[in-house]
């Protein structure tokens, strides 16, 4: 697995960013899924998400400062994806983090990996992008 992550200093308070996260806004924030279901369970949250003929399933458990979610099963663009995004206060603002560890585990590994990585480096700044826009 390789792993990314982007860090964001946002001009908002937590409660605000709070506000503008959810796991259903997160796929949307990444852009490359469109949410089609959310499934509230016990110990978290299931949203199917989709694009171009592909259907994946995440699964989010909610954290004190943020959320963890992971693809389930190797129905989706990677064999394993998981991502933490935490979010605190810093200065007059709040730094949001994303990180990820992906894998593809196709051959030659190392390749496929980096350019697995890169492409979720991207969805990852995209998010962010996103989420400064959704704060003014």
């Amino acid at each position: 697995m390789r792993e990314v992550e982007v860090s964001r200093f946002l001009r908002a308070t937590v409660p605000q960013v709070e506000r503008a996260l959810s796991p259903a806004r997160l796929i949307e924030y990444e852009g490359s899924f469109t949410p089609r279901e959310v499934i509230e369970l016990d110990d978290g949250v299931r949203v199917i998400a989709g694009a171009s003929g592909l259907e994946i399933g995440l699964f989010f458990e909610k954290r004190e400062d943020g959320y963890r979610y992971e693809q389930e099963g190797g129905a989706g663009p990677f064999e394993a994806m998981e991502t933490t995004i935490t979010y605190g206060p810093e200065n007059e603002g709040v730094r949001v983090r994303m990180r990820s560890a992906v894998t593809l585990d196709l051959f030659p590994r190392r390749l496929t990996d980096r350019v697995a990585a890169w492409k979720r480096e991207a969805e990852l700044e995209r998010a962010l992008d996103a989420l400064e826009t959704e704060l003014g």
